[in-house]
């Protein structure tokens, strides 16, 4: 079964995130130019919350407020729910689908922010690991072996 490391190993590190005193303009701009729907807001090594493109949508336009004028603070999501690298693929899946977000930031044992996985990246180890037994069932019926585990 496939885990969050997986998805790590195969998408990386790489996390994006904003201090809660930025604007929410900064905060759209990191979002446009890196192509992610959503941010995470550290103060200092702690995580603070999260904003995403709902969080904007739902708090400023919806609002009539300015994202010039409005922090990052002010519209975050502040309770975020994280997962470990040890959860697997499924685990992310309900958690998400029961608690109706996208974003997982990922914590290592230390509680320390190592990485976020996103609904798309969990759609598509869903898909790798449904194409990787579908081929290994395939191979089993007609006798040509079984293949290694897939590759994201």
């Amino acid at each position: 079964m496939m885990t969050v490391t997986d998805i790590l190993r195969h998408k990386g590190t790489a996390v994006w995130a904003i201090g809660p005193d930025a604007t929410v303009f900064a905060a759209l701009e990191l979002m446009a130019e890196k192509n992610i729907g959503a941010v995470l807001v550290l103060d200092g090594d702690r995580l603070a919350g999260v904003m995403s493109e709902r969080d904007y949508a739902r708090r400023v336009i919806l609002m009539g407020k300015s994202s010039r004028d409005t922090t990052v603070s002010e519209i975050m999501t502040p309770r975020v729910v994280c997962v470990r690298v040890s959860q697997t693929v499924a685990q992310c899946m309900a958690l998400m689908t029961e608690k109706h977000i996208r974003h997982l930031p990922v914590l290592d044992d230390d509680d320390r922010l190592i990485g976020i996985v996103s609904i798309g990246d969990v759609v598509k180890a869903v898909i790798a690991q449904q194409e990787f037994t579908i081929t290994n069932l395939e191979q089993y019926i007609t006798g040509a072996g079984v293949s290694s585990y897939p590759a994201l």
